[in-house]
C-alpha cells in the first residue's frame, strides 16, 4: 500500500509546515480535529480533517478551499501514523465494524517492546549520526542531548 503522503498532491513548503508547527489532534466521529498550537490564537485555528479510504481527504480550513493540493492540516494527519490509524479505527468502530488492529499485549509491554525495537517509521538513516529523527525523539528511543548513553 502506498504511504498516505505519497497519495496527496502537496508542496514541499506545506510538508515542512506540517512537520514543524505544533499541531494538537483529537479524534472525532467525523474525522480528526486539528488545532494549531503554534498560532497566537489556537482556539480560533482548529479545523476538522475528514478521512476517507485511509487518506485525509478534506479540511474545513480556508487554505484547503482556496489553493490546489492538500493543506498543512491534512498533511499533518497523513504524516502521523498513530493519528491517522486512530481516525481510521474510529471510523470502522463507528460503522459497527471491528478496528483494523487488535492489541497484541498490555499497553505497558507494547511500549516496552516498541522502545526496544525503535520506532517503525524511523528516518535516522537519512540524517547525520548526531541528529536523530523526530519519531525517535518523540518515542524516547533517542535523545537530542549530546550526552546520549
Amino acid at each position: 500500500m502506498t504511504a498516505p503522503l505519497a497519495r496527496l498532491d502537496v508542496t514541499k513548503r506545506v510538508i515542512k509546515r506540517a512537520q514543524y508547527e505544533a499541531f494538537e489532534f483529537s479524534i472525532e466521529a467525523e474525522g480528526v480535529r486539528v488545532r494549531n498550537g503554534s498560532h497566537a490564537d489556537p482556539e480560533n485555528h482548529e479545523y476538522l480533517v475528514t478521512v476517507e479510504d485511509g487518506l485525509p481527504s478534506d479540511c474545513e480550513c480556508p487554505a484547503n478551499a482556496a489553493y490546489d493540493g492538500a493543506c498543512k492540516h491534512r498533511v499533518a494527519v497523513a504524516i502521523r501514523n498513530p493519528v491517522l490509524d486512530a481516525a481510521i479505527d474510529r471510523q470502522v468502530a463507528a460503522d459497527g465494524g471491528v478496528p483494523t488492529k487488535e492489541p497484541s499485549a498490555t499497553p505497558e509491554s507494547t511500549e516496552t517492546d516498541r522502545m526496544a525495537e525503535g520506532p517503525t517509521d524511523c528516518e535516522c538513516s537519512e540524517l547525520s549520526t548526531d541528529f536523530p529523527c523526530w519519531e525517535c525523539v518523540r518515542t524516547g528511543y533517542r535523545s537530542l542531548s549530546n550526552d546520549e548513553q
